[in-house]
């Protein structure tokens, strides 16, 4: 796994915008909206992620992002790469026939579905979001693409908050993860 140069790591850091006290007293939210809105660091980002999966060793089939920023990075990633893009929707967003997996989170549980005809026995996949926190999402997200059959070959994220152990959790359980920026605290 190899880390991106410490140049595009701060060049996005400078367009997250950090929200205090949101949602919750204490909660650090971590906003890519900024990096979005901006046209040169949208495309840094992209470019950053483009260029590490055409490397045929991590290249995937198809990319599945999470419900829902995972969408715009993961859509954007899928066509660069010209490959197809899975939706992982978060439980009740997605018409039949899907499968579903629940994760927990710190007060109580979520669930994410994923078409069963969203991956194909045997594709290597790709899971994309915007931020790994306490990994419950992509963890669900990967077991749904493995129980379809494909094998997920890595988790791509812009932020990482190592503190919440999210990141340690995936690796810990076998998922390489590449992320681009890391936050101490959350």
């Amino acid at each position: 796994m190899s880390n991106p140069p410490a140049s595009v790591t701060d060049y996005l850091r400078q367009h997250i915008r950090t929200v205090p006290d949101w949602p919750t007293p204490g909660v650090q939210f971590r906003d890519i909206t900024p990096l979005l809105q901006d046209p040169r660091a949208f495309r840094a980002l992209m470019e950053t992620f483009t260029s590490r999966y055409r490397n045929p060793p991590l290249r995937p089939d198809v990319v599945a992002g999470l419900d829902a920023r995972g969408f715009l990075i993961g859509a954007v990633l899928a066509y660069e790469l010209g490959l197809g893009f899975a939706p992982i929707r978060k439980k009740g967003k997605l018409p039949p026939v899907t499968v579903t997996e629940t994760y927990e989170l710190e007060y109580g549980s979520a669930a994410v579905e994923l078409h069963v005809d969203a991956v194909q026995p045997g594709q290597r996949a790709l899971i994309v979001d915007d931020l790994i926190a306490t990994g419950g999402t992509m963890l669900a997200g990967w077991r749904l693409l493995e129980r379809l059959g494909a094998r997920v070959i890595e988790g791509a994220a812009v932020i990482d908050l190592p503190s919440l152990g999210g990141s340690a959790r995936l690796r810990q359980s076998g998922l390489p993860l590449f992320t681009l920026v890391s936050y101490a605290g959350h």
